[in-house]
């Protein structure tokens, strides 16, 4: 009986780790400190701006992946976050991290296709700013990728005792050689039913443009026409845009170069609305960077990812 105990306790043990080997479990961590002054204030909601302080924030990523045995795969993430953060992109407070788990993206990916389940965290394809869809289909299909998105909680984020059709959207690109053809689609409220086509060229490794014209059903709207070009050369970056928009045309200058292993980067618009930029990586996985814009909004701090 003691024998058969151990055989089966080992047995036991063997059917375990099997099952664990068919899993992977990624935990890595970030965190940022630094100071900041005059930033737009996103997560603070009685001001517009906030004076100057000290941001510290630490997070924690699980990201976890297995495969079945009929060949699919599958993954999903969660994170912790704690802490004051920036976001030194946009030049924006965030404020206070509420220190609590959030559950990430769970994907199930296929000869089919991937699906993508979010709660209110994907993104409309056609408007990144419009991010509360919950389900996402991508693939390809005769060497087109597709995509779609949809809101599949039958409601519009900012109604109100309002019944609504769930918004979604689409996509599809096409490379043949130099040349790349995309169109996004999609009818979420804010938008109507709107389509943006793009045409991009590569030239050659020095030029690449871009052409796109971009259509909404909203009342007053019309289709703005956009045209832009990205250059490459003796290591600086120049990127330049213009369109045709209602304000009268827009347009917009971004420069990037690299001097002594520091990054850094200017850009202005029409409303000399300008930004730069500096950063640099200091090994280990940290990096040192520091901004100032036209609002006199600034930021200086370090990042670490572990």
């Amino acid at each position: 009986n003691f024998k058969m105990k151990k055989l089966l306790l080992a047995s036991t043990a063997l059917v375990a780790t099997a099952g664990m080997a068919a899993a992977d479990v990624t935990v890595t961590g970030h965190a940022a400190a630094g100071y900041h002054s005059d930033l737009d204030a996103t997560g603070v909601a009685t001001a517009s701006t906030v004076d100057s302080g000290i941001y510290s924030s630490v997070g924690v990523d699980f990201t976890m992946a297995g495969a079945t045995d009929g060949g699919l795969s599958f993954t999903a993430t969660m994170n912790i976050d704690a802490g004051t953060e920036v976001d030194t992109g946009n030049f924006e407070f965030d404020g206070a991290d509420g220190g609590t788990a959030g559950i990430g993206a769970v994907t199930v990916t296929g000869a089919f296709g991937t699906l993508t389940f979010d709660n209110a965290g994907i993104d409309n394809l056609y408007n990144g700013d419009h991010n509360s869809h919950d389900v996402k289909f991508a693939g390809t299909v005769n060497g087109i990728a597709v995509a779609i998105t949809a809101d599949a909680d039958d409601s519009i984020a900012g109604t109100t005792g309002t019944a609504a059709s769930a918004d979604m959207s689409a996509s599809a690109s096409y490379a043949s050689g130099a040349m790349t053809y995309a169109l996004a689609v999609s009818n979420h409220e804010a938008d109507g039913m709107a389509t943006n086509l793009s045409l991009t060229y590569v030239v050659n490794d020095m030029l690449t443009v871009t052409a796109s014209n971009d259509t909404e059903s909203t009342a007053g709207a019309d289709a703005v026409t956009k045209l832009a070009a990205t250059i490459v050369t003796n290591g600086l970056t120049i990127g330049l845009s213009s369109d045709n928009s209602a304000s009268g045309g827009d347009w917009d200058v971004d420069l990037g170069y690299t001097l002594g292993g520091v990054a850094l980067a200017y850009g202005t618009d029409e409303n000399d609305a300008w930004a730069a930029t500096a950063s640099k990586s200091l090994g280990g996985g940290a990096t040192a960077a520091a901004g100032i814009n036209w609002e006199d909004s600034v930021y200086a701090g370090i990042s670490f990812a572990f």
